[in-house]
């Protein structure tokens, strides 16, 4: 480290001068117990001091401990052996080595180690070299808490103590070239120069702070003295990672400025100017800070230009994937400003003069965003717009809208409803009051209205058979209340000659990894006819209501449901509807009818056919009309030739039931015979 090697070897060299001001001769030996000196103290100190040979003297100095408390260092062993001269120009000079035990990274465990002394020019020269790293120091006589050092391919683990009396991060990797000015004084130092950075790594226990291969150069100015050490830092950085909290850049191969003035005191550190210029992603200005456990207290932006792609690449990506959006598109230009404090979000604002995004999952798709927003926890912001040409919601397509916006008093408000085109017909969004800066409770509530949605774009959008009908309904209150949204009112869809009501809806988690969707459906004089028809599973004739209750998809796959399909009026069932029953159900043909007799028949009349699936985790618990040891009962027949088909398994897999549906449907079921 710097100014830690130099600093101790001035006051090796004062000792080997307190030597030399003794009469010569062999083996003269020091011991002291303890000294202290301003700024370093040695333990058990032994200077041993005897002829070379060759009209100079042979110096050891040994300590078990060695202390420079304003750098970090502590407990270092310390041995230094050489041969000290002089020159016919009267400098003392002194050539040999030094060897630290337990310095931070290793430092000078086995360096050279050279001197030169010149009382006339009042100046001390030390030169280290240990490997490829070499360091220079020269300081002044009359003045010796003053160095000028010059370091080139330093350890960056060699800065571990002088940083370690600032912050508790640590350097992990690189080397360090540095020319600095460098003062010692009673209650700290202060230095100030020029610095390069190779393939430098370093890291916090908290893991907030951190950075991987990171090169460049720039100006550094530390002042420990006075109270909390003060570091001012303007660099140029290129290529390698950096993590300040929540922002993490992956830095690119051309220069990036990197400003800041930080202060930091016992763990804690507050970076009260922080500004990053990256010409073609981003421009950045505003504070950070950060407690001694790593936990962010203040992010502060002020200013916020980003361009995309490029921004997204850089700066966004692992950010974006803390919120569950992975694998971003992103291209368009975004200004915002921000304030963030430990107790939550204080303020916000975005404005873009176009900008499109998409996340790789198909979860949330917008283009054409243009406006923006303008919120604060107090007080009342200036009115907004925001429009876009589309938004796309999983497989939902919605049209173009505008939207105006204003805050209140911690609310961020719509001004006034929005009609948005949805699958040839409409989503209406009434009142909607957002409190952005609730971290639980009630966060966000509106009103919604669906009106003419075509149920065959909806299948369509979905991936399911086509089929008529139309969407809508009325959620007088939607509210999203801590991680979930919860839906009062229901939705009601006209197919089928009948409807399907969909009730007690809430969302849990809708863009993270694994969204947990709720609610119950009740099934409304559907006709069985088009059914059927729809989906490819046998011609079956009459109405069927039902029920799916406490229906529970996680990541949109069913976990839990109690499910009542019931066709209590009659009808026809087609041979291959029997089929498909049968393969879902898993049962037979009841009451002695013979496969070759049934397969005379394309139809059959029914009296009542009921299904029943109570689902808990993979395994489905299955019923129908009536049940005992034997089985239940799935379609009573009714006439002649009288039917009656028997489930006889009443637990099955739930993906093989999944399985046996899509057989069914595909023409794929088991023939009787």
């Amino acid at each position: 480290m710097r100014p830690t090697s130099s600093h101790l070897l001035f006051y090796l060299c004062t000792l080997f001068g307190f030597g030399l001001a003794m009469p010569a001769r062999a083996d003269i030996v020091l011991d002291a117990k303890r000294v202290n000196m301003p700024g370093v103290k040695l333990q058990d100190l032994q200077v041993r001091m005897g002829e070379d040979g060759q009209g100079g003297l042979r110096l050891t100095l040994q300590a078990a401990k060695a202390e420079v408390p304003a750098l970090g260092w502590r407990r270092i062993g310390l041995n230094a052996q050489g041969s000290l001269l002089r020159d016919p120009h009267l400098r003392w000079l002194f050539d040999g080595g030094v060897q630290l035990a337990g310095a931070p990274g290793n430092a000078l465990s086995d360096a050279k180690l050279s001197m030169v002394l010149d009382d006339a020019a009042n100046t001390l020269q030390i030169d280290l070299s240990q490997g490829r790293a070499q360091a220079s120091t020269a300081l002044p006589l009359d003045q010796p808490t003053h160095a000028q050092i010059s370091l080139k391919d330093l350890p960056a683990g060699w800065l571990q103590g002088l940083l370690g009396t600032m912050w508790s991060g640590r350097t992990t990797a690189g080397r360090v070239d540095a020319d600095l000015a460098l003062d010692v004084q009673k209650n700290g130092i202060q230095t100030s120069g020029q610095f390069g950075l190779s393939d430098v790594g370093f890291d916090t226990p908290s893991g907030t702070l951190a950075g991987q291969r990171v090169n460049g150069s720039g100006r550094l100015h530390v002042d420990t003295t006075n109270g909390p050490a003060r570091i001012g830092l303007d660099a140029s950085l290129r290529g390698g990672e950096l993590l300040l909290g929540p922002i993490y850049a992956k830095l690119p191969d051309h220069p990036v400025q990197l400003a800041l003035d930080a202060s930091a005191h016992n763990g804690a550190l507050e970076l009260g100017r922080l500004r990053v210029g990256d010409a073609d992603a981003m421009q950045l200005e505003g504070s950070l800070a950060f407690d001694a456990k790593g936990e962010l207290q203040k992010l502060k932006l002020d200013k916020f230009q980003a361009s995309f792609p490029a921004a997204y690449q850089r700066y966004g990506q692992a950010w974006l994937a803390t919120l569950g959006m992975r694998n971003m598109r992103v291209s368009g230009q975004v200004g915002a400003t921000l304030d963030l404090g430990s107790d939550g979000l204080h303020s916000f604002s975005f404005d873009t003069g176009g900008i499109d995004f998409a996340d790789g999952d198909g979860r949330l798709a917008v283009s054409g965003l243009r406006g923006g927003m303008d919120w604060a926890l107090h007080g009342t912001r200036p009115a907004t717009t925001m429009s876009w040409r589309a938004v796309q919601i999983y497989r939902l397509a919605n049209g173009a809208a505008q939207t105006s916006w204003q805050s209140r008093e911690g609310s961020l408000g719509l001004q006034k409803p929005v009609d948005v085109p949805l699958l040839n017909g409409h989503l209406r969004v009434g009142d909607l009051d957002w409190k952005p800066a609730a971290a639980k409770g009630r966060r966000l509530s509106t009103s919604l209205a669906l009106t003419g949605v075509d149920m065959a774009a909806f299948s369509r959008a979905m991936g399911w058979p086509e089929f008529p009908g139309t969407l809508g309904g009325a959620i007088p209150a939607l509210r999203w209340v801590d991680d979930r949204f919860e839906l009062e009112g229901g939705l009601s869809v006209n197919v089928f000659d009948g409807f399907v009501d969909v009730t007690r809806l809430s969302l849990q988690e809708p863009f993270g990894t694994s969204p947990v969707l709720a609610g119950d459906i009740s099934l409304r004089q559907l006709d069985l006819g088009a059914m059927t028809s729809v989906f490819d599973i046998g011609s079956i004739t009459g109405r069927m209501d039902g029920s799916v209750e406490n229906l529970r998809l996680v990541n949109w796959n069913p976990v839990a449901f109690k499910a009542q399909l019931l066709a209590g009026s009659g009808g026809r069932i087609s041979q291959r509807a029997v089929n498909s029953i049968v393969s879902v159900g898993g049962g037979g043909i009841a009451a002695g009818l013979q496969g070759a007799v049934l397969r005379l028949f394309k139809t059959f009349g029914y009296k009542r056919i009921g299904l029943n699936c109570v689902l808990q985790g993979t395994v489905c618990r299955m019923g129908g009309l009536d049940g005992d040891a034997d089985g239940y009962t799935i379609v009573e027949g009714s006439g002649l030739p009288r039917l009656q088909v028997v489930g006889h398994q009443t637990q099955v897999d739930w993906p093989t039931l999944v399985r046996r549906l899509k057989a069914a449907s595909e023409g794929g079921g088991p023939e009787i015979h």
